[in-house]
């Protein structure tokens, strides 16, 4: 009995390699395009490293002219959620980063270079197990889960690397008419790689990102075929990556780790390895430290939560683009109007230490995102994220007419407003805008001018004499000065600056005291704007 007999043994059905070889032909693109891939695995919520990755992948492959795609690796079964690969697949959906191949919502492949689901892709796995077994570089082992932990006992104890290797191996030299006769006895088994590696010799390799690393050689045993037929995230990656012509593997560095044996899987199974650019992980300042987005402790970690939140995708797109290239933020000030698709994506400018992941800086990127958009999109997306999230909102939306008004306050000019950062935000702030809301009775709170008598005096003489319904803007804020004046107020701040004790104030005291009066705030958008979309009639009732 030789390689060949022990091979057709645990692989009798499966094709010869060279079919896949033949089956998926080299990509047909132009020179210098790149094809890469996301590969996650459903077993939980989409988390928004995923999203980082998927779309750094997408712009370089865009760039060049090349291929994003999605491969789902399920083939750790017992860890996957259900419905998680469509989970995955509507999130990339919902934020514009769609690959060109996965599989389809209902499970069919999009795409020539399929299966883009591993568990689908067993029989091709098993065809190049079965090349490497009778080549010699792989071998069945029978070791049970309690003779290997006996195995990482006795390491520990003699304070050695755990793991299948070297000495501890000890199905690799089993004779093949043994193996033979163990499996046609039914005894249970897994296959194993046989490395080449000798730990005292080093590899290099240059990392796109983090540029040139050395490592000792892998001479780790891992396996390859797991007992019930799939393969090890290790060994499939390898095989998918080739087949599917990925040409650059974007991940988290907390795979570094395993470039060695990810090398010596390519070069054993005589394949050209792509190149690797790990990034680092999204960080979170926690007390006095850095840690990485932790999915149990922050609800940010989340793709949901910027939904449930109501931030555009938009926002969340182009923060996570100013973390993976710093230059993109200098770019966005240069470029206010163009879409962020015109930003030149260079991977070796991303940051080979932790990425600060900051909600804060989110947020001001989100509010000078909907700054850009217009009262109609400001009133569509909110309303549509009310209508799930927000049944009040919907309440005060659902007069489209006027709360395009109220949303168009201060909006379409060279400075508009800023302080929308998540739809979340909008019942808060438009809330006073809404009559059937604003409480007539509430105790305002006063500013600088806070005496009862004062504030009757500003907002009576107003009213009666300087106020128009029919006034321009200009007109508008030339009366408030007039009343200013009238009142003993300076009608210019910096007049008031220059001599304050001549005046009880200035100016913005007194539209201040009107600010309050009628919206019950002292920080408002445009105060002209807000008295218009009101009218008089509610102003009136208000005062």
């Amino acid at each position: 009995m030789d390689r060949k007999d022990l091979a057709n043994l645990i692989f009798p059905d499966v094709k010869d390699y060279t079919y896949y070889e033949e089956k998926y032909t080299k990509r047909d693109l132009p020179e210098g395009a790149q094809v890469l891939r996301y590969a996650p695995s459903p077993t939980g919520f989409v988390h928004i490293g995923g999203l980082y990755q998927s779309l750094i992948a997408k712009k370089i492959a865009k760039q060049t002219g090349g291929i994003f795609y999605v491969r789902i690796e399920d083939t750790d079964q017992k860890r996957e959620i259900e419905n998680g690969a469509s989970q995955i697949l509507q999130a990339l959906k919902d934020y514009d980063v769609f690959p060109d191949e996965t599989i389809n919502i209902d499970g069919s492949d999009n795409g020539n270079y399929g299966p883009y689901m591993q568990s689908k892709r067993k029989d091709i796995y098993q065809s190049y197990a079965k090349k490497l077994l009778e080549e010699g570089n792989a071998y069945p082992c029978f070791c049970s889960p309690e003779e290997l932990d006996k195995i990482r006992g006795d390491q520990e104890k003699a304070k050695e690397r755990t793991g299948y290797y070297g000495k501890w191996t000890k199905c690799r030299n089993m004779p093949i008419d043994m193996a033979i006769e163990k499996i046609k006895n039914g005894d249970s088994y897994i296959v194993r790689f046989k490395s080449p590696g000798n730990p005292d010799k080093k590899i290099k390799h240059k990392d796109v990102i983090k540029g040139s690393i050395e490592f000792p050689e892998n001479d780790q045993d891992i396996v390859i075929i797991k007992s019930d037929g799939l393969p090890t995230y290790h060994f499939a990656h390898a095989i998918d990556d080739h087949l599917m012509g990925t040409t650059i593997v974007t991940r988290g560095d907390e795979w570094v780790a395993s470039i060695p044996l990810h090398l010596q899987l390519f070069y054993v199974l005589g394949f050209r390895a792509p190149k690797y650019a790990h990034n680092a992980p999204l960080m979170k300042i926690d007390g006095d430290s850095k840690r990485k987005l932790s999915k149990r402790k922050d609800p940010e970690a989340a793709v949901s939560y910027y939904k449930e939140e109501g931030i555009p995708k938009q926002s969340v797109k182009e923060y996570l683009m100013n973390i993976a290239n710093s230059n993109f933020e200098i770019w966005r000030k240069q470029n206010p109007e163009k879409s962020m698709n015109k930003f030149e994506f260079d991977i070796k400018k991303m940051g080979v230490s932790g990425a600060l992941f900051d909600m804060v800086k989110m947020l001001d990127v989100s509010k000078n995102v909907i700054s850009k958009y217009t009262a109609e999109e400001v009133y569509n997306q909110s309303y549509e994220w009310a209508k799930e999230y927000d049944k009040e909102l919907l309440e005060m939306l659902e007069n489209k007419e006027y709360s395009l008004k109220v949303l168009g306050i201060e909006r379409g000019n060279n400075k508009p407003r800023k302080d929308i950062a998540k739809w979340s935000d909008v019942k808060d702030i438009i809330y006073y805008m809404y009559p059937e809301k604003f409480n007539k009775n509430e105790q305002f709170e006063y500013q600088k001018v806070n005496e009862k008598s004062e504030i009757e005096k500003i907002v009576k003489l107003y009213f009666e004499k300087y106020y128009n319904e029919s006034d321009d803007k200009q007109t508008w804020f030339d009366k408030m000065k007039d009343l200013a004046e009238e009142l003993g107020y300076a009608r210019e701040v910096k007049e008031y600056k220059a001599n304050p004790e001549n005046y009880k104030g200035h100016v913005g005291d007194i539209s201040t005291v009107i600010r309050i009066t009628i919206t019950g705030r002292c920080n408002t958008p445009d105060l002209y704007e807000i008295m218009q979309v009101l009218g008089k009639d509610e102003l009136m009732k208000r005062i």
